[in-house]
């Protein structure tokens, strides 16, 4: 393969990790999580002091936090959350084992474009284990709502796709 298209498979396929990465390490339980309360930082949407729910709202169940949920849903959430995460500690410890031997592939200034290739095959793999696992905690996450707590969810869904979609065009004019 010539250097250029390999450096945009490279480029390409680190983009698409660090965004997975960036869902997996939001899904990770933190000690505040389900209590509402968190950094400053956090209630404010994140970096500076940005008001309103933002993505780390999002990110950090603001959805479901609308939901009205009853002390044993959030309950069940909380364990639904634990267990991802106790479940998926080994996997995400590979990912990051796998990141630290890519970066050792250009250490001392040389790169080893068959090691770092080997090494993004390699995470996209694991990578995909963890979106699937992702999206069966959704799925388990959804199946604690109620049809009407689900119908809200989809409201709020379509609400902050409709925002979105304002704001860009905002940004973009």
């Amino acid at each position: 393969m010539n250097k250029p298209k390999f450096r945009t498979l490279a480029i390409a396929t680190l983009s698409a990790i660090a965004l997975a990465a960036s869902i997996a390490v939001a899904q990770t339980v933190t000690p505040d999580q389900g209590t509402g309360q968190g950094t400053r930082t956090e209630r404010h949407g994140g970096r500076g002091g940005h008001k309103g729910n933002g993505w780390k709202g999002m990110r950090r169940g603001g959805f479901f936090r609308q939901l009205n949920l009853t002390e044993d849903q959030k309950a069940r959430m909380k364990q639904i959350r634990e267990t991802f995460a106790q479940q998926n500690k080994p996997l995400r410890e590979q990912l990051r084992a796998k990141r630290q031997e890519l970066r050792q592939a250009q250490e001392g200034g040389t790169f080893n474009e068959v090691m770092a290739t080997q090494k993004l095959t390699e995470m996209a793999s694991l990578q995909a284990r963890l979106m699937g696992e992702q999206f069966r905690l959704h799925q388990e996450m959804l199946s604690v709502l109620t049809a009407e707590q689900k119908a809200q969810l989809e409201q709020s869904k379509a609400h902050f796709k409709t925002r979105r979609g304002e704001k860009r065009n905002r940004d973009n004019q």
